[in-house]
């Protein structure tokens, strides 16, 4: 299985786990008398929306080149993420603006079986981010991490939740809007999570080199090619899944253009043959002064 069908693969995964969740979140909050459920059926369902959305990113990034995008569709997925991100912060919005419309309205305690419901959904939503993530780093998805992201986030709402339930079930009259604070206070770690969701979107958007590692993978490998005594520069840039390489290779000077040509070409055969996350290799052969 390719890294794109991989990741295809794990957004039906969430997709499916985001709409069990957010029915059985619904319910159980409605009938619990738990406002902070209710927030992660919320946010579920704007997961439900976000994953469909990568779904459609990672789809069209794997796309091939054409004449129009000499450079595939990869770009996509970082606007997609930033999409993910907008989804995130409208949940977390709507979140703390009904938490504290319920905190300055008298409601009844949660239910105690309601923790049982929390215990569950903490752990499938840590074990789903686990898989989500493991396959983001995988495939190189940025979208993918997003995605996982939203797992982690919904794991800390569930968690702030239970705290939230427990406090209100143990301090009794007085503390029932207990629950409504933990759902503000996770209305928050939602927003920074957004915000380290969109960091590294925004790194692939602008080209930043932060390939080090790779670049000096390529480095070495290049010298087992023949005819090849040195790289100089060597510059990266990630596009969905792949990445698009331009390196300069040293040869011997003395050699002719038909000769530099043909190990330009073996170096390039060579790299992505090696590298299966190589969408292309741009080669600028150097003399050995």
């Amino acid at each position: 299985m390719s890294h794109k069908e991989a990741a295809i693969k794990t957004t039906y995964f969430s997709i499916i786990g985001n709409i069990c969740l957010a029915l059985i979140k619904g319910v159980a909050g409605f009938f619990g008398n738990s406002y902070a459920l209710i927030a992660d059926a919320i946010e579920s369902t704007t997961d439900i929306f976000s994953s469909l959305l990568v779904l459609f990113g990672l789809k069209y990034a794997t796309k091939p080149a054409d004449k129009k995008h000499p450079y595939g569709h990869g770009k996509i997925e970082p606007l997609v993420t930033f999409l993910v991100v907008g989804f995130l912060i409208f949940s977390a919005i709507i979140i703390a603006y009904e938490s504290i419309q319920n905190i300055n309205t008298p409601h009844k305690t949660p239910e105690p079986w309601t923790l049982i419901v929390l215990v569950a959904i903490i752990v499938w939503k840590e074990y789903s981010y686990k898989v989500v993530i493991k396959k983001s780093k995988e495939t190189g998805s940025t979208s993918l991490a997003a995605d996982a992201w939203h797992h982690r986030s919904d794991a800390i709402t569930s968690v702030t939740a239970f705290i939230g339930i427990t406090i209100a079930l143990i301090m009794g009259e007085g503390f029932e809007s207990a629950d409504d604070w933990a759902a503000l206070l996770a209305s928050g770690i939602i927003v920074y999570n957004s915000y380290l969701i969109f960091k590294p979107a925004l790194s692939e958007i602008l080209d930043e080199d932060i390939h080090e590692e790779f670049i000096e993978k390529i480095r070495m490998s290049s010298l087992k090619v023949d005819g090849i005594v040195g790289t100089e520069k060597c510059f990266i840039r990630k596009a969905g899944m792949m990445y698009h390489v331009d390196l300069h290779a040293i040869v011997d000077a003395t050699i002719s253009v038909k000769e530099g040509h043909t190990i330009s070409h073996k170096l390039k055969d060579a790299l992505k043959s090696e590298f299966d996350r190589i969408e292309n290799v741009l080669i600028h052969i150097e003399p050995n002064a």
